[in-house]
């Protein structure tokens, strides 16, 4: 299984045996960048605008793997 790297996606596979828990905290956290690049885009400082969609992505790959365990329980 790969190791978490923040700038490279994480297929659903290595998230499935992670607890609902850590899932919440990578979506919380993925959350809270996703705000602050729309900061930074408002103010031109963006250097990696391909970011807004790696993190929409992890957001909804992780949020689907939390309604997939709350579904199989």
């Amino acid at each position: 299984m790969r190791t978490y790297q923040k700038d490279k996606p994480t297929p659903a596979a290595a998230l499935r045996p992670l607890a609902a828990a850590e899932l919440q905290k990578r979506v919380r956290e993925a959350r809270e960048e996703l705000l602050q690049l729309r900061l930074r885009k408002a103010t031109g400082a963006v250097e990696n605008s391909a970011r807004f969609r790696f993190l929409r992505a992890d957001i909804a790959r992780c949020l689907t793997v939390l309604k997939s365990k709350a579904a199989t329980k």
